[in-house]
């Protein structure tokens, strides 16, 4: 039976499942749409599909590199317990695997691509089904290196944080350590070079004024040439703070991390990390109004 684009996509927008799934149940019902809803129910699809709402801001981030190819992404679930739970960080790792091998270039591409035979976004929805949670496939890059650079991964507290280094130069050991420190510090550029103006501008405005409310409640106000060089110093300190070649080396703070990879004859090409959750609005649970609904 010949089943049309519209058909799979009022199905779908029924019931929120997959569109692999959704022509699968409409072939199965021979077209009929309300036959095809009860088949994806009894399949579970269409129950993992109404998960899809939950917020997912757990899980668990993953690095993988072979050869001159790097991966770095991150899968949520609903809970700190499937995160840690062993199905669900083997699919991490599957998934990781996977996209080495298709090395796709976007989000978007990634969940299209084949996993254990079928599109990632595809095998998720069948996932949610057996874990119970909501997956959410909700960061990806792909990276890739020259010979004569060197990558660095680091995956912390089993995927809170992973991060990714590629250096200029080959050295596996600062390629390692500056994953580690990336990973520790969260720096936001690799130099001030990459610092936009709009940026500066805009850090320079707030010191501004908070210098000018600090000088406004001083017993010994400040003429403005010795304010604004306040700012400028306050400026640059910041900057430091947020760029990783200016920052204390995490495993010899004496250093920075410029003077320690230069140490070690390379220099740093750019960096990834992600950290669990970041960005993600959690939703804040009542305890006692939850407790009564499950009274209720």
């Amino acid at each position: 039976m010949d089943i049309s684009a519209s058909l799979v996509k009022e199905l779908r927008d029924k019931t929120g499942a997959g569109l692999m799934d959704c022509k699968k149940a409409l072939v199965e019902t021979n077209g009929n749409i309300d036959q095809a809803v009860d088949w994806l129910r009894e399949k579970g699809i269409a129950k993992a599909a109404k998960k899809s709402s939950r917020i997912a801001a757990e899980g668990s981030c993953e690095v993988k590199v072979k050869g001159n190819v790097a991966v770095i992404f991150e899968l949520n679930c609903e809970t700190d317990f499937v995160a840690k739970n062993v199905k669900f960080l083997n699919l991490v790792s599957l998934i990781g695997d996977a996209l080495l091998v298709s090395q796709p270039e976007t989000n978007e591409q990634a969940l299209q691509s084949k996993v254990n035979g079928k599109p990632l976004q595809e095998l998720l929805l069948e996932e949610v089904s057996t874990i119970g949670e909501n997956l959410s496939f909700r960061r990806y890059e792909l990276v890739k290196k020259s010979e004569n650079q060197t990558f660095g991964a680091y995956v912390h507290m089993g995927g809170k944080i992973a991060s990714l280094t590629v250096l200029n130069g080959i050295s596996p050991e600062a390629a390692k350590d500056t994953a580690m420190h990336v990973a520790a510090s969260n720096p936001r550029y690799v130099s001030r070079d990459e610092i936009s103006e709009e940026f500066i501008n805009h850090e320079k405005e707030v010191l501004l004024k908070e210098a000018l409310n600090e000088n406004a409640e001083s017993d010994k106000p400040k003429p403005q040439n010795i304010i604004e060089k306040m700012v400028e110093g306050r400026l640059s300190k910041n900057l430091k703070d947020i760029c990783l070649l200016n920052q204390p080396f995490v495993k010899n703070p004496d250093e920075t991390v410029e003077q320690y990879v230069k140490s070690k004859g390379v220099s740093i090409a750019l960096f990834k990390r992600l950290a669990v959750g970041e960005g993600v609005e959690k939703k804040e649970e009542n305890f006692a109004d939850e407790v009564m609904r499950q009274v209720g």
